[in-house]
Order: structure tokens, then C-alpha cells, then sequence
């Protein structure tokens, strides 16, 4: 902490190097695509951006705050921030949808992973990142769900389980197959599958997390299929 304090005090009344700003959000950028969260370190993206630590720890105290000033910076810098509430249903999924297909065509296949990947090695940091940038559309928000249902568009107990277990998923595949999603996709998508799956979500029992939901249950052995145990 001492570290992070001196660098503030000798960074006092100096402008920030926009030029450096960069370097650094490429290089933890970089890192995520090749190593996931976990191989994330100051010392890593210092040697990156031929830079000190000292100056990393003038920026953020931790690595989660830097690497959520990176994605804000990198992938996610658009519109998000903005609420979805286009006052329908279909419009407010439709929007997450567009936000998402944009993050993840911001940048090359391995890093539209990114999100994903901090997610599951680090739960905390995926909802971090949703309030720090706004909806990123990986998720379905609460008052999304919320505001259909007021409206009538959705029955009471509807979960976002369909939501965060299948667009996510399905677009990041098309993105790798370099696959087209137009609105004429996105809208077979959200009719035909999402909608629909949103409504018979309620009264059931509770459902898993989905995968970009943040919180997915890992593989347990107690999981685990019984005959996948017998012919272990």
C-alpha cells in the first residue's frame, strides 16, 4: 500500500501519459486473451508496456481494477452505460443483444472471450465489470425482467437463465465462425428461442446459473453422471 501511496505523492500535478493509458489497456488486454484472469499481474503488463509497477500502482491499488478499467477502455467502450429500457420487452433484448455482438466484434475472437473468462475465475469481478460499464448484454438485468412483468410481458417468477446461458454463447460462436448476425438473426433469435423460453422459465424449480450469468456451477463429482463414473 506504501508503494501506491509514494507513487501518488510523486505523481502529483503531473497529467496522466495518455500515450502509456493505452499501452497498458493493450497489454492486460493481451494478457486476458492469452492467459485468462488469472494470468493477469502488474509485473506482467509492466514488462509488456516497458513501464515500472510504480506506475500501474499510481493508476489502481488492485489487479480487478485494473483490468476493469482496461475493458472499459478496450471492448467495452460504446454506448454501454446507457440503461436498456426501450419500454418493451423484445426492443430491451434486442439492445443487449447488439451491445453484446459489439463487444465481442470489437476485438479478435480470443479476446471476445474475455468476459467470460474473468467471470468464471473470478465471480466478483463479472459483476463489477456489468456496474462499471453498464450492461454489456452478457447478462440479463434484473429490472429488465422486472419491467416485463409489470408490463404483463412476462409471468412473475421469470428467470434470465435462457437469456445468460444462450446468446452469449451463440454469438461468440458466430463471432469465431465469422458468422453474420444481422437483425433478421437477432430477431429469429430473440422470438423464436428467448422469448419464448423467458416464459416457461417461471414456476419451475430453481434453475442454474447461466454460463455468462457470472456465477456457473463447475463440474463436481458429485455432478457427475453415474455411468460416466462406471466407465471412468
Amino acid at each position: 500500500m506504501s508503494y501506491r501511496n509514494s507513487g501518488e505523492e510523486a505523481a502529483r500535478g503531473r497529467p496522466r501519459d495518455a500515450a502509456l493509458d493505452q499501452r497498458i489497456t493493450a497489454a492486460v488486454l493481451e494478457v486476458l486473451a492469452e492467459s485468462g484472469y488469472e494470468g493477469v499481474s502488474f509485473e506482467e503488463v509492466a514488462r509488456r508496456c516497458q513501464t515500472s509497477k510504480a506506475s500501474l500502482y499510481r493508476r489502481w491499488g488492485s489487479k480487478r481494477e485494473m483490468v476493469i478499467a482496461a475493458v472499459k477502455a478496450g471492448p467495452a467502450q460504446r454506448e454501454a452505460g446507457e440503461p436498456i429500457a426501450t419500454g418493451t420487452l423484445r426492443g430491451d433484448l434486442l439492445s443487449l443483444c447488439r451491445r453484446l455482438d459489439q463487444t465481442m466484434r470489437a476485438a479478435d475472437s480470443q479476446t471476445a472471450m474475455l468476459l467470460l473468462q474473468a467471470g468464471l475465475e473470478d465471480p466478483d469481478l463479472c459483476e463489477a465489470i456489468e456496474n462499471a460499464v453498464g450492461p454489456t448484454g452478457a447478462r440479463l438485468p434484473r429490472q429488465v425482467i422486472d419491467a416485463a412483468i409489470a408490463r404483463g410481458e412476462l409471468p412473475d417468477g421469470a428467470d434470465p437463465f435462457a437469456f445468460e446461458e444462450v446468446v452469449g454463447a451463440a454469438l461468440l460462436l458466430r463471432r469465431v465462425n465469422d458468422l453474420a448476425v444481422d437483425e433478421e438473426y437477432l430477431s429469429a433469435l430473440v422470438d423464436t428461442i428467448v422469448i419464448p423460453a423467458l416464459k416457461a422459465s417461471s414456476g419451475r424449480a430453481p434453475l442454474p446459473a447461466g454460463i455468462f450469468s457470472g456465477r456457473p456451477a463447475p463440474t463436481t463429482p458429485e455432478t457427475t453422471a453415474p455411468d460416466a463414473k462406471e466407465n471412468a
